[in-house]
């Protein structure tokens, strides 16, 4: 049952996950969720490293797109300033939403994983559809909706044993 909750990797930013670190963890594509993980949640848009890192990241032929437990509409938003396919109201932890994305963007599942900043949500998603998964740091925890803001302190306590592969 402790697997569910842990991923495979845990990383501080996307941008830790290079071209080449990703090509030695067999990662051929990324579902990214959105919130906290891109881009802070009132923002429109990823702050300029994030996107520079999501250019370079497709540039390198990583297949890339979101899934987010967002409504429709504001998730059509980013994904069309991001060029990046979509699928919203995914409805994390379940991993419908997560299979559903890498049915519909002909991504392998033995070579794709799953990004984002909630273990209760992304992780648990992603570990459910049997995928590999990457924990990120929350960009700004404090602006979360008050429903993630109760998840985190349990989250903060099972993030402990993790070690980052992002640091030496």
């Amino acid at each position: 049952m402790r697997y569910l909750f842990f991923p495979t990797r845990y990383v501080g930013r996307v941008t830790a996950l290079t071209p080449q670190r990703l090509a030695d963890w067999g990662i051929a594509s990324l579902l990214l969720d959105a919130d906290c993980t891109l881009k802070r949640y009132p923002e429109p848009l990823p702050e300029e490293d994030i996107l520079r890192w999501l250019e370079q990241t497709r540039a390198a032929g990583i297949s890339l797109a979101l899934v987010s437990n967002g409504l429709g509409p504001r998730i059509s938003r980013l994904a069309g300033e991001l060029k990046l396919p979509f699928t919203a109201r995914a409805i994390k932890p379940l991993p419908g939403g997560v299979r559903r994305a890498m049915r519909e963007n002909n991504m392998d599942p033995k070579h794709t994983a799953m990004v984002g900043d909630q273990l209760f949500a992304d992780i648990w998603a992603g570990n459910l559809a049997g995928i590999q998964t990457i924990l990120v740091d929350p960009i700004h925890p404090e602006e979360e909706h008050w429903f993630t803001r109760l998840k985190r302190p349990p989250e903060r306590l099972m993030k402990l044993p993790l070690k980052r592969d992002d640091l030496p």
